[in-house]
């Protein structure tokens, strides 16, 4: 690499990089013997140099700080303190899921009582059944499209209060297990 190392500042990230190879070990022979002669005859050069083995030297006369031989214990003493939920009771709850089911049939009992509310029960048919399925004409019933068009805003108005009240709920949820914390 033909690089002019004499021009470099002391802050130079290059200077830094170039004097840590130097003190590794992985620079090349020439580029290696140039190194070396900066740092014996530039004053910024040797200041540098001597201050990154101060760092080498620090960093390999210290020793890892492991840690007490009762951590781990203390650890799962730690853990075993608080209540962890098992992993089906963290992600199903039984009173969401029963809101869930009881909204969608409150929602189909709604259209079967619509439905039913507009048959006209006083005509007549010789049929024994009181209600001829095929005679009937569905067109009266959800031809409104004002009416569909509610439904639809009741459908969707009931989901959004569904999903702001499991979110409460959740949040709920959450700072009673940090206060517990």
């Amino acid at each position: 690499m033909s690089e002019n190392f004499e021009s470099m500042l002391p802050d130079d990230p290059a200077l830094e990089e170039r004097l840590w190879d130097y003190i590794d070990g992985r620079l090349q022979g020439s580029e290696q013997t140039r190194i070396g002669q900066l740092i014996s005859s530039n004053t910024e050069w040797k200041k540098k140099y001597e201050e990154l083995i101060g760092v080498n030297e620090l960093l390999q006369s210290s020793e890892l700080g492991a840690p007490s031989m009762r951590f781990t214990k203390n650890v799962m003493e730690e853990i075993g303190r608080l209540h962890i939920a098992p992993a089906s009771k963290s992600y199903i709850n039984n009173r969401i899921i029963w809101g869930i089911g009881i909204f969608f049939i409150t929602l189909v009992v709604g259209f079967l009582v619509y439905g039913f509310g507009k048959v006209n029960w006083k005509e007549k048919s010789d049929t024994k059944l009181p209600l001829d399925i095929g005679a009937m004409d569905y067109s009266r019933i959800f031809d409104n499209n004002y009416v569909n068009g509610f439904m639809m805003l009741n459908v969707i108005l009931g989901l959004f209060l569904l999903d702001r009240f499991l979110s409460n709920k959740r949040r709920q949820m959450r700072e009673q297990d940090t206060d517990r914390v």
